[in-house]
């Protein structure tokens, strides 16, 4: 296992998770106004650690599995604690959709790869605008859970909203390409149970 600079700020990404649980539930004035400075440092790392790992030529198979383990682990926390201190509908939906989503398409790709498939589910550009909705509206419900309050958690809410509406439409494509493979496993079957003796 090759650890390099992008790797070790994909740790540190993981290693902020707790340390963001912790604060969230610290009787401090501003306890979630750091909690937000925490996941926008992660979301910082993100960037910093891809955009290393492309220019400096250090990716690696392992940082390639734990970089989006690192994203889905940070999204889903922070959006259960948000979900238990706001229990509103509208977050409550969203932060569903968007777990549901994270785990259906992880196990898409885990079996796309194990068939040599798993270039037809590649991270494509809307993933990408998926993942920036996501980060923004999150950094601004927990901003807003300590200053401008109302403003915030609208926003944050309405964000969270269009982060879930482009989760549901990127899983669909995710879907859509890999159904070509789930057809031919189809036909497969239908053959092979036609030729099979009754």
């Amino acid at each position: 296992m090759e650890l390099n600079l992008p790797t070790y700020l994909t740790l540190l990404r993981i290693v902020l998770i707790p340390v963001l649980v912790v604060l969230f539930y610290l009787p401090w004035p501003n306890a979630h106004l750091l909690c937000a400075l925490v996941f926008m440092l992660a979301g910082l790392t993100d960037w910093l650690d891809g955009y290393l790992a492309r220019r400096m030529n250090m990716s690696t198979h392992f940082g390639a599995f734990l970089d989006p383990v690192a994203d889905k682990l940070m999204v889903a926390v922070t959006l259960v604690l948000i979900v238990q201190a706001d229990p509103s509908p509208i977050v409550a939906v969203a932060s569903a959709i968007i777990i549901g989503r994270e785990i259906t398409i992880a196990s898409l790709r885990e079996w796309m790869a194990e068939i040599g498939e798993r270039r037809k589910v590649a991270v494509s550009e809307l993933g990408k605008w998926k993942t920036t909705a996501q980060m923004v509206s999150i950094t601004l419900l927990l901003l807003g859970m300590d200053v401008w309050r109302e403003n915030l958690q609208n926003f944050g809410q309405l964000l969270l909203l269009l982060a879930a509406a482009l989760t549901l439409w990127s899983m669909v494509l995710y879907l859509r390409a890999a159904m070509p493979v789930f057809s031919q496993d189809f036909k497969s079957n239908v053959v092979d149970k036609a030729k099979s003796p009754p």
